[in-house]
């Protein structure tokens, strides 16, 4: 059986020519994505990734006799009794991280106006991210979340991980469309017990997170990557307009001819961004902001800037 057969058929049952179809163009599109994404981290995150998302945690190395200036927090009582002499732990910084990756699959994100759809460039910054924690030997999960937690992925390592992950990135289908934050910085909190650096990659159009984030970012490393496309924060002025929210499937007409409307508009977008910088800044959280029309690589690459500047 070829790698195409073995990531999308099943042995236990029979495959319609359909299927293979469906297969095949989903193995395509997961291929574009690992190519893709695969020679981004290479070329540019892998280096910047390793320099800043290394390993916090200190694992027990050996001991040694104790030397004038070392820290007498680190003497080992148990060995000093033995041989009359004190004795220092001394400890390694622990190289493996695990990395978690929760994703928005809410309906907002079924929309773009320029190059590409937001849920596009959330799946490949998702796939980036994933290769440069495998590159670094780290593990990797997933949380894909709308209103609910639609499907966990636990943490592993290695390439055949990764291929589930893409896969996944490329063809979920979520059972709900809203939104709520609180619900994978929750799940996140209570199934993730080691601390690990978590991305959260979302629209982040949600209000009622604040305390879950708060909590969250005490136990893990949470960082925010804000994917909004251009026409969220400004309405045309093109006339009468039906609008639609992706998530509720409510429906109606908008005059943006109107100036009042328009307004409107911008004061609410204005309004929640001054939230979410007011949110992370006091929830000691990372974040950084992506429109859909606009090569997320320098974003990124000043994000891992930043945070390697304060090590």
């Amino acid at each position: 059986m070829n790698s195409e057969q073995s990531l999308f058929t099943s042995h236990h049952s029979p495959v319609t020519s359909h299927q293979i179809m469906e297969s095949a163009e989903l193995f395509k599109k997961v291929r574009k994505i690992e190519i893709k994404t695969r020679g981004l981290s290479n070329q540019i995150f892998s280096g910047q990734y390793h320099s800043v998302f290394k390993g916090r945690g200190m694992a027990f190395s050996e001991v040694r006799e104790y030397q004038f200036g070392d820290d007498i927090r680190n003497i080992d009582w148990n060995v000093t009794a033995r041989f009359n002499h004190p004795y220092i732990k001394i400890f390694d910084e622990e190289r493996e991280l695990t990395v978690m990756i929760l994703i928005d699959v809410s309906g907002s994100n079924h929309f773009g106006t320029r190059k590409t759809l937001k849920e596009e460039v959330i799946t490949e910054i998702a796939a980036v991210l994933a290769f440069s924690a495998i590159q670094n030997n780290d593990k990797v999960g997933v949380i894909f979340f709308s209103n609910i937690i639609e499907k966990f992925i636990p943490p592993k390592k290695g390439p055949s991980h990764i291929l589930r992950i893409i896969r996944e990135l490329v063809d979920f289908k979520p059972g709900q469309q809203g939104t709520n934050l609180t619900e994978p910085l929750r799940f996140l909190t209570n199934a993730i017990k080691k601390r690990c650096s978590t991305f959260v990659i979302s629209d982040f159009l949600d209000y009622n997170f604040v305390d879950a984030i708060k909590i969250a970012n005490k136990k893990h490393d949470i960082i925010a990557v804000q994917i909004f496309d251009e026409r969220e924060t400004n309405l045309p002025d093109v006339g009468l307009l039906r609008v639609k929210d992706a998530e509720s499937g409510l429906e109606q007409w908008v005059d943006s001819s109107d100036f009042r409307q328009r307004a409107y508009f911008k004061k609410w977008n204005d309004d929640h961004q001054a939230f979410l910088n007011d949110t992370f800044l006091r929830s000691g959280v990372d974040w950084v902001k992506i429109r859909t029309d606009q090569d997320y690589v320098k974003p990124l690459i000043n994000l891992f800037k930043k945070r390697g500047a304060r090590r």
